[in-house]
């Protein structure tokens, strides 16, 4: 009797496994609404929309453009979802989505996205590489772990973008306890901070002009001089490492080379333009922070709209320039604006200022806009004129996903619950791993991520043949395809919940009697046979891979 007791807690830790397996096999949806988000959007937010709208529709009216109809409501959720989440949405989601009854459902899910913790920590790595590029080292006195958190954080309280971009250029402090201050030490070489790099990237990032070129020489193409950009540098010339961390040392003279005489000399901060902005008191740091950040300092607020903008659309703002034109190389703003001279960018950055640099009140606007709920197609077929209609909005540009947003959606599309803060401790670290290797294996542009790019027959090899793809989609009790097999009722509903899974539409009526005239030739094979291989198809279409 003895030896018979000893198997019962055994059998109970069985039956407990089993009973886990079972559970995430098949979950209960919960299609409820969240009332998170109940609340109208606020009318100055419409306001903004409507002189957005009126600007394009007036320049399509000008150009003799017909613009793009209105994009499926369920095409415009997954745009969503892949730039403030870097996935696409689940199928759980998708069915939230379908029964919220609520007007204007997209603006609702839209402040509900940026509500989520994912909002977080995703924008805070696009962000993040702008300022500090994807680099790991020096390790010892930069943790960009730390940097990527903290404004992860700062997102989540939705801080005002002005503060805490005049926090990280000025703030002193360790770089574990202070995490802003990583980038000062992003720059560290030789043991010391680089003022000509902290320079570069923040007349990049903040302002969003290029001029690194006049570190040696005027620029060739741009009004920056060498001498200006020695007065910025020196703004970060009495910075340095101590054993508490990044300080400023206010005796110290900011000196270089001299490339003629190879003489040291002494370089005094100054700033091109708008002397009036720099405040009186405070270190160097604190007042070019200031002046970076002061509200007549459009180029800060411009450069920050066409950021946010780029990581909306894929790709920086321009008005019939080339496809692509580099987020960090604006123009210079006009002196004086009237309604003759007013862009895009005009417009998001005056409300953007007005009202207290309100990153997710941005990322509504824009996404509340025709032009971001545009359709990507248009039934003209002149090469010409569709491009031309591209450049100027008029159609939802086609981008390629980034590689997170690829492995992201990959992952996502391998459950039809949501992955996020909320799945278990596995899920999440599967997730954190497997996007790990797979970035390092389809290749990370790292800052220059918003830049024109292209396929290559590797990365698509990658997403054919990769172990990623085939854990993803082989039917176990842990992924879609077999839960899709048994939850679906026929063939048709079969095909629809896979459609949905992976592409975040349904299937055409040319799609759907093509694989139901397949399936029915393959009547012996397995129906999780059978959606392991449509899932494979699907991830491996031009489709699944582009922001559509």
């Amino acid at each position: 009797m003895k030896s018979r007791l000893t198997y019962i807690p055994v059998l109970g830790v069985v039956l407990l496994l089993a009973w886990i397996v079972a559970a995430a096999a098949f979950p209960q949806f919960d299609i409820s609404v969240s009332n998170q988000a109940n609340l109208p959007a606020p009318s100055d937010i419409e306001k903004t929309v409507a002189e957005l709208d009126y600007f394009f529709e007036k320049q399509w009216k000008d150009e003799k453009f017909q613009a793009a109809g209105p994009a499926p409501e369920l095409a415009v959720l997954r745009r969503l979802s892949l730039a403030l989440h870097g996935t696409i949405p689940s199928l759980e989601e998708i069915r939230r989505f379908e029964s919220d009854k609520r007007e204007n459902r997209l603006a609702h899910w839209c402040r509900e996205m940026l509500e989520d913790s994912r909002f977080g920590d995703y924008f805070a790595e696009r962000i993040a590489r702008s300022y500090v590029g994807t680099q790991l080292e020096p390790f010892l006195v930069y943790r960009r772990d730390r940097f990527t958190s903290w404004i992860a954080d700062q997102f989540r309280k939705n801080r005002p973008y002005d503060e805490f971009v005049r926090e990280m250029i000025s703030q002193q402090g360790l770089w574990t306890g202070d995490p802003a201050t990583n980038f000062i030490t992003h720059s560290v070489m030789e043991e010391v901070p680089t003022p000509n790099k902290l320079a570069g990237r923040t007349v990049r990032a903040v302002l969003g002009q290029r001029m690194d070129c006049a570190q040696c020489h005027d620029h060739p193409f741009a009004d920056w001089k060498q001498d200006e950009f020695e007065g910025l540098a020196a703004y970060f010339g009495q910075v340095k490492l101590s054993p508490f961390g990044v300080e400023d040392d206010l005796n110290k003279k900011y000196e270089i080379e001299d490339r003629e005489t190879l003489e040291k000399r002494e370089i005094a901060s100054s700033v091109p333009f708008g002397q009036q902005w720099l405040p009186k008191e405070g270190t160097e740091r604190e007042k070019l922070a200031h002046w970076c950040t002061h509200p007549e300092n459009r180029r800060f607020a411009r450069a920050t709209v066409n950021r946010i903008w780029a990581l909306m659309f894929g790709k920086a703002y321009s008005e019939g320039a080339p496809y692509f034109t580099p987020v960090d190389d604006l123009p210079d703003p006009e002196v004086e604006l009237s309604d003759t001279n007013k862009t895009v960018l005009d417009i998001l950055a005056d409300d953007f200022v007005k009202n207290g640099y309100n990153i997710k009140r941005l990322i509504e606007v824009i996404a509340a806009s025709k032009t971001f709920r545009l359709d990507s197609r248009h039934e003209t077929e002149d090469s010409d004129l569709l491009r031309n209609m591209i450049d100027h909005w008029a159609v939802f540009p086609l981008i390629r996903l980034r590689p997170e947003q690829v492995v992201g959606s990959m992952l996502q599309a391998a459950s039809i619950k949501t992955v996020d803060q909320n799945s278990n401790l596995l899920t999440r670290t599967v997730k954190l791993v497997r996007e790990s290797e797979f970035i390092d294996e389809y290749g990370d542009v790292g800052d220059e991520e918003l830049d024109e790019r292209a396929g290559t027959v590797p990365q698509a090899l990658l997403r054919m043949n990769g172990q990623l793809a085939k854990d993803m989609t082989n039917p176990s009790p842990f992924n879609a395809t077999p839960r899709i097999a048994i939850a679906s009722s026929s063939p048709e509903k079969m095909l629809e919940n896979s459609y949905l899974t992976c592409l975040s539409r349904r299937p055409t009526q040319q799609e759907q009697q093509y694989f139901l005239n397949l399936w029915a030739e393959e009547n012996k094979k397995k129906s999780s046979q059978k959606t392991y291989d449509l899932h494979w198809v699907l991830f491996n279409t031009p489709e699944f891979s582009w922001n559509h």
